[in-house]
């Protein structure tokens, strides 16, 4: 993938619209098709771009799921602050549950992941994407130290990691039902080792 240069972007300006557009079509096609079905033509041809931009911009579908991706990852979390490590961590897994099962952005989300099995580049920047939103949601866990809920020295990205990772286990890999009362569960037990010292 070849990314613009440093200085081309300008906030507004027309490479900014391009990579937008190319953004919006390229999710469009991920929900619609899978990464299976996206290909630069596609694109190319939903977002008004000139195939042979895309081509030297984003130089395949993996380009272009993995700078959707990296747009998305400068995007801020609304990560809560209930007050409650516990409130928190509930909150979080919820928003992860509804991000996996609502009708309009669930397919998008599960697009993602299915690519990333499938794609060593997709796999990379979807670790980077998780990486930067477990960095941002380390806040919760700072707070928690601070209220004196958990001890300090705990890994906060070990224990927002902790708490989702059971949603993507019953969805992509046992297909086991995926459900409100499993998020909280989940969020639970996340709390429950960090307040005992485990992560």
């Amino acid at each position: 993938m070849t990314a613009p240069g440093p200085g081309t972007v300008r906030p507004g300006g027309r490479t900014a619209r391009i990579r937008d557009a190319v953004r919006r079509a390229t999710l469009a096609e991920l929900a619609e098709s899978g990464h299976q079905g996206l290909t630069v033509e596609g694109v190319a041809a939903r977002s008004g771009v000139h195939r042979t931009t895309v081509y030297r911009r984003w130089g395949s579908a993996d380009g272009l799921i993995a700078d959707a991706l990296d747009l998305a990852s400068g995007e801020p979390w609304p990560l809560p602050d209930t007050g409650t490590l516990a409130g928190d961590l509930q909150t979080i897994t919820r928003l992860v549950l509804s991000g996996f099962t609502d009708p309009g952005q669930g397919p998008l989300t599960r697009a993602f992941v299915l690519a990333a099995a499938q794609s060593p580049g997709t796999a990379a920047a979807l670790r980077a994407f998780l990486t930067r939103r477990h960095e941002q949601a380390t806040v919760i866990v700072k707070r928690a130290i601070e209220r004196g809920e958990v001890p300090a020295g705990t890994d906060g990205t070990e224990v927002v990691r902790i708490a989702v990772a059971p949603l993507y286990y019953r969805l992509f890999v046992s297909g086991e039902p995926l459900d409100e009362p499993t998020a909280d569960r989940a969020a639970a037990a996340a709390c429950a080792a960090a307040r005992a010292g485990a992560l």
